[in-house]
């Protein structure tokens, strides 16, 4: 190992110390952003989504199920805004409605481009196929922070009619080599020919193709439980320039944790060399939150092995190899689908948080919608 080799290591291990020594999440903030059965038009609200854009607007997504809790049927896509880092919201909004079709829209996954300012939302419609079909993904997007949504995009005819659900989640702007400013959104596909899946487009969003993947088995054949099942998702780009997507272990296979994918070519490959199963991340199969911020990689889940109860976040200082024993209880009821952002920003505020958005109830996981303000430098 030469000498700048080895002080770039020596200099990445005192900071892994002086950030665990600092490192002190606490929630700072909290708000219910949709409570269901509140407003005539929506049942439930479920599947959260959160980003910042380029302008530094909070966007809170979700889909707004208008008759019942369950996954198929009819949906709105719900939108509230925020201009004051998550203090105050703008009402909610409509950005996109199905109509009232028996397999509605599913969210989904929303992407930034950084240097376009595009805040892309990839969904599929008819995902399950009941009573329709073909099964369509659909994109929509905003040139103007959120304001105004362009009319849906349906990108079959450059993706195939491959029912594909994205996320839930963010999608990713590759920051380092490979492929840098290239846009990668994965998630899951078919229900039979199950697996994981991402998309990839180099244009900004007006052209998508197919890349990584990582089948389920027996693939194009009903699952069993404790099959290999790899199902929604949530990609990273470490510092290192893989991509390394935290998948939920559809049937428990080999364990009731996390599976961790890694690509290391730009989102074009899912080798089975480097998936590994995390068994400090116990999950009861559900979508779950990740997040890399200057280092330090995050996760979100309800921590526990059978039940969807217990909202967690944890913090690693090494990719993901280890997690730091402390651990931040966000809510020990029942929570669900989860999903964190933060923002890229040089003042002293963008440094010390991170927001994370749940699913929360007092009985079942699905009866609300919680925003969670985090100080991951508190002094408590």
């Amino acid at each position: 190992m030469n000498r700048n080799a080895l002080r770039i290591l020596l200099l990445t291990v005192l900071c892994s110390f002086a950030r665990n020594e600092t490192l002190n999440p606490a929630i700072a903030d909290e708000q219910l952003l949709w409570v269901g059965g509140q407003v005539g038009e929506v049942h439930t609200y479920r599947i959260p989504l959160l980003t910042f854009t380029t302008h530094g607007s909070l966007l809170a997504f979700a889909e707004a199920r208008k008759l019942s809790f369950k996954d198929k049927g009819a949906k709105f896509i719900a939108l509230r805004r925020s201009t004051d880092r998550g203090v105050t919201w703008s009402p909610t909004s409509f950005i996109v409605d199905d109509g009232a079709l028996a397999d509605g829209l599913n969210l989904g996954s929303v992407v930034v481009d950084e240097e376009t300012g595009a805040v892309i939302l990839i969904y599929s419609v008819c995902f399950h196929r009941y009573r329709c079909k073909p099964s369509s993904t659909m994109m929509v997007q905003s040139l103007d922070d959120g304001f105004t949504w362009s009319a849906p995009r349906n990108l079959n005819p450059q993706l195939g009619l491959m029912s594909f659900a994205p996320g839930p989640g963010f999608g990713i702007q590759k920051r380092h080599p490979p492929a840098v400013g290239r846009l990668v959104v994965c998630g899951h596909g078919s229900i039979i020919g199950d697996g994981v899946f991402c998309i990839l487009s180099d244009d900004h969003g007006n052209t998508w193709r197919y890349g990584a993947e990582l089948k389920s088995i027996p693939y194009n054949q009903r699952k069993n439980n404790l099959d290999f099942d790899p199902d929604e998702c949530q990609p990273v780009e470490l510092d290192d320039g893989s991509i390394m997507i935290n998948v939920r272990n559809d049937k428990h296979y080999h364990c009731h944790c996390r599976m961790v994918a890694r690509s290391l070519d730009g989102g074009e490959s899912l080798p089975v060399e480097e998936l590994v199963f995390d068994h400090t991340l116990e999950d009861p199969a559900v979508a779950a939150g990740a997040l890399e911020k200057e280092g330090v990689l995050y996760f979100t889940n309800p921590a526990n092995a059978n039940n969807r109860v217990n909202l967690t976040l944890r913090w690693s200082l090494n990719r993901g190899k280890s997690w730091v024993k402390n651990t931040l209880k966000i809510w020990a009821g029942p929570s669900g689908y989860s999903c964190m952002t933060s923002l890229k920003g040089n003042q002293t505020e963008d440094h010390k948080y991170i927001y994370v958005i749940f699913e929360k109830g007092q009985k079942d996981y699905f009866e609300s919608v919680s925003f969670v303000k985090i100080d991951l430098y508190s002094e408590q």
